[in-house]
């Protein structure tokens, strides 16, 4: 199954029965791209979910009507197992950004926590998921992939917020402060979580 994200309402592409009462349902074959975009921007539907006789063509299909834009980014827990959170554009989000030309996706992730949260000694610990939204862009639609990395903080550092990046606020965050935090996100961001907790079992 792929989800993807239009104004926080999802596309999902699967091959398997998906059961979504308030979701409009359909064949991927008898819909087109600009059909779906229509709906999920100017309908009242929570979601669309289009069936595909074989999933990796449709999904590879799906991708080809996009400019694709590689992104990575983490979730960071200090020794206390606080999570790190930015604060930018009125919604609490995870440090991320656009893959540099000649970057590893892994360097992208490090790079951007980094940047946006002014800190230096963060480890890579595992991937957790890839992401995906449709945005607009210079009156363009893309689609955004972003690859999630479970990273973690060595030692204490004063975290500082990157400004010129709109990003107001830096902070940890303990388990029941994160899941109120949550509540005024992205819904990639609660998939990153979730993925990161299935990880631990």
């Amino acid at each position: 199954m792929y989800k993807v994200f239009i104004n926080e309402r999802p596309i999902i592409l699967t091959d398997s029965f998906c059961k979504e009462s308030d979701f409009v349902h359909l064949n991927y074959e008898e819909i087109t791209i600009p059909e779906i975009i229509s709906k999920l921007t100017k309908e009242s539907i929570g979601g669309m979910v289009l069936f595909c006789k074989n999933l990796e063509e449709s999904w590879d299909d799906f991708k080809s009507n996009f400019k694709v834009v590689p992104a990575a980014g983490g979730l960071v827990l200090n020794k206390e197992n606080e999570f790190l959170f930015i604060f930018r554009g009125c919604k609490w989000d995870l440090p991320k950004g656009r893959v540099e030309k000649g970057e590893k996706i892994k360097e992208t992730a490090v790079r951007e926590v980094q940047e946006e949260c002014g800190i230096s000694n963060v480890i890579v610990h595992e991937f957790l998921i890839t992401t995906h939204h449709i945005f607009y862009y210079n009156e363009k639609i893309k689609l955004k992939e972003t690859h999630w990395f479970h990273m973690k903080l060595n030692g204490r550092e004063i975290l500082t917020p990157q400004l010129e990046e709109g990003i107001t606020d830096v902070v940890f965050k303990n388990k029941e402060d994160s899941v109120r935090a949550l509540q005024n996100s992205y819904k990639n961001i609660n998939l990153v979580f979730k993925a990161f907790y299935q990880n631990q079992y």
